[in-house]
């Protein structure tokens, strides 16, 4: 299985300034099989240490974190020499040995020539929980599910993977029903890794919705096992609440429809905790396009999003019939399916801010907003073939903006100022754009 990630760790290995590199992500979304691919292709030797419940090693770093007696003991609990520039060393479940984060520091200082990744499925959580951490002394890489692309090579289309990243638009358009056919598969699976390989395996669906169903109830114990137990219960209505959320027409979320009279300050905790432990996205407002826009970031208005569109579907019961077949009984929460798949695409772009815009009124409503750092673009997303969007015409005319992107089942079309993307191409969207702006420099 093939993560575009990898790419990523090759690039902090040849980094000079490397500095010990911590992957975040939610639980079941692929990190330790990645530091260890990592190992294996890129190292002599690989040496995994997996703090859960390893009292010799909450031993170690109980004492002073002086870096050549940590190495020391590491070599010993391993039983082989650990050589600096040829061995991978891999902390994983790092938070529940809150002196090993902090031992981060003094490896990034006072031993560098050693190689370190770490990763922990709750690892946000020990961030924000008061535990010592090494600010500036780490490098972060950000794992999510499987893209679509990522899918595509895992379920044996590597060649129409290819094909998407050539942006040879006039092929795709031949070769659509294929992507087609894969996106509605792709909205059925998910991205997460186990039922991404059982369906690659033998397409069972069954199976595949069985999986789900186990990664969704490891993640309900999550919350009674580490959260505080004042907020488990509002950490689960929060949860449960997201599919009818989004199944709104209007998305935006409504403490409401969590509970009668429910408030801001009764669940922002347990959003926090959903958030942090990388659960859901949570895409804030904004009130004017303006680079950046974090500065113009309504605090009080927001939409919540899973972390994954296949954990979507399975917790709203949604049947394999209903959804391949396109049945009528779908046609509602199509539009639901479609902004959880996007969200999750544009996620996984590195660098990519993503927020929403409405104006006061609510007349209009644009359904991201992605700011690169260089220039903000306004993406309205559409989950059939319908090209009219009368937002997007409204902020176009008030904002001007030098491109907006329309996502939908149409074929790729370059209008002035303004593209018309299939859903399935997504996730090449950045690089889409710079190709339009290199070609509108030409013709200037």
């Amino acid at each position: 299985m093939y993560r575009e990630a990898i790419e990523s760790l090759y690039q902090w290995k040849k980094n000079k300034y490397r500095k010990p590199l911590v992957i975040e992500g939610a639980r079941q979304v692929g990190k330790t099989w990645l530091m260890k691919e990592f190992g294996k292709e890129a190292y002599q030797d690989t040496v995994y240490i997996n703090f859960d419940s390893n009292s010799r090693m909450a031993a170690l770093f109980a004492e002073d974190l002086n870096t050549d007696r940590l190495i020391l003991g590491l070599e010993l609990y391993a039983g082989r020499k650990i050589e600096p520039s040829n061995t991978l060393l891999i902390f994983d479940e790092i938070q529940e040995v809150p002196k090993a984060l902090a031992s981060l520091k003094y490896f990034c200082e006072n031993a560098p020539q050693y190689h370190i990744i770490c990763a922990g499925s709750l690892l946000g959580i020990a961030l924000h929980g008061g535990t010592s951490f090494p600010v500036g002394k780490v490098d972060f890489l950000k794992l999510y599910p499987l893209s679509f692309k990522e899918f595509l090579m895992a379920e044996g289309s590597g060649r129409f993977a290819e094909l998407l990243s050539s942006h040879d638009f006039s092929m795709i358009t031949a070769f659509k029903q294929t992507f087609i056919d894969a996106l509605k598969y792709y909205y059925f699976v998910g991205g997460m890794p186990e039922a991404v390989l059982h369906f690659s395996e033998n397409k069972d669906f069954s199976e595949v919705r069985r999986v789900q169903q186990l990664i969704l109830t490891a993640y309900e114990q999550d919350f009674s096992k580490h959260a505080p137990n004042e907020i488990v219960p509002k950490i689960r209505m929060i949860w449960n609440s997201i599919p009818s959320q989004l199944a709104k027409e209007n998305k935006k979320f409504v403490y409401g429809l969590v509970r009668e009279g429910g408030r801001a300050k009764d669940y922002e905790t347990a959003i926090m905790w959903l958030s942090d432990c990388g659960l859901i996205h949570k895409v804030s407002r904004v009130t004017k396009p303006g680079l950046p826009l974090k500065a113009y970031e309504d605090l009080k208005a927001f939409k919540l999003f899973m972390l994954d569109v296949g954990l979507l579907g399975c917790m709203t019961g949604l049947g394999q019939r209903t959804l391949l077949d396109g049945n009528e009984l779908f046609a509602e929460f199509k539009g639901a399916l479609t902004e959880q798949y996007v969200m999750q695409q544009l996620a996984a772009i590195p660098n990519l801010n993503i927020y929403y815009y409405t104006n006061d009124r609510g007349s209009c409503e644009i359904d991201f907003l992605v700011d690169n750092g260089e220039t903000v673009v306004p993406l309205e997303v559409k989950a059939e073939v319908n090209l009219r969007a009368k937002s997007l015409k409204t902020y176009r005319e008030k904002f001007l903006p030098e491109l907006a992107l329309r996502v939908s089942m149409a074929d790729y079309r370059a209008e002035e100022r303004l593209l018309n993307l299939p859903l399935f191409a997504v996730g090449e969207m950045e690089g889409v754009i710079r190709e339009n702006r290199k070609h509108k420099g030409k013709e200037a």
